[in-house]
């Protein structure tokens, strides 16, 4: 079926969407613009609170959402909603990854970010895989993650927003996203993207980055 969702249509998505977060959208910040943007403005702690409520209130336009739909195509049949909140939320973690010290590019730090999207689900997926959330995370330790290690939180996570995003592997789109009824009009769940947001700053806790 087109509209079946996979675990690997799961993890495609959100390759994408970290691809475009990091390089941008035409007309729309990278994550590296908004991190330097907060935290020239407000320093690191209060930049990050101010971006998570910027963002939040940005997404709440459908203006916003639907020129944002209107720019994105997936190589995956997802529908534009969807890949527009994922791209929203994954700036917005990547920006507080950025701002905390931490380097976007590593793809340890990339499954850290995956993980935030789950929210409130991401510390126990860490935890399953022997990483405890709550402790500095420093960026040796990071690098050293082992590859099945990661391996193992990918699978966590796109099995676990699979399950999120669809019912029995079809695309429903009243359980999907926190967006309901389509870009245009559609109301934002900020509820839900805050949860990601705290989840985020726990995960990316502060530290002082390390020269090479």
């Amino acid at each position: 079926m087109a509209n079946q969702l996979t675990v690997n249509k799961v993890n495609e998505v959100l390759d994408w969407g970290y691809e475009k977060a990091l390089t941008g959208l035409p007309g729309m910040d990278t994550a590296y613009e908004l991190a330097e943007e907060y935290t020239k403005k407000y320093g690191v702690d209060q930049g990050i609170d101010k971006l998570i409520t910027t963002q939040l209130a940005k997404c709440g336009t459908s203006g916003f959402l639907t020129g944002l739909g209107g720019l994105i195509t997936l190589p995956v049949a997802v529908p534009a909603n969807i890949s527009s909140v994922l791209f929203i939320q994954m700036r917005m973690i990547a920006s507080i990854a950025i701002m905390r010290g931490y380097d976007v590019k590593d793809d340890q730090v990339r499954t850290f970010v995956y993980a935030s999207l789950t929210g409130k689900a991401a510390t126990d997926i860490l935890k399953q895989a022997g990483v405890q959330v709550g402790q500095k995370l420093a960026v040796n330790m990071i690098k050293k993650l082992p590859f099945e290690v990661i391996k193992k939180i990918n699978k966590a996570v796109g099995f676990r927003l699979m399950t999120k995003f669809g019912q029995k592997g079809v695309i429903n789109m009243g359980k999907m996203v926190p967006l309901v009824g389509g870009v245009i009009g559609g109301t934002y769940d900020a509820t839900t993207t805050k949860l990601i947001a705290n989840a985020a700053k726990d995960i990316f806790v502060e530290m002082t980055p390390q020269l090479t």
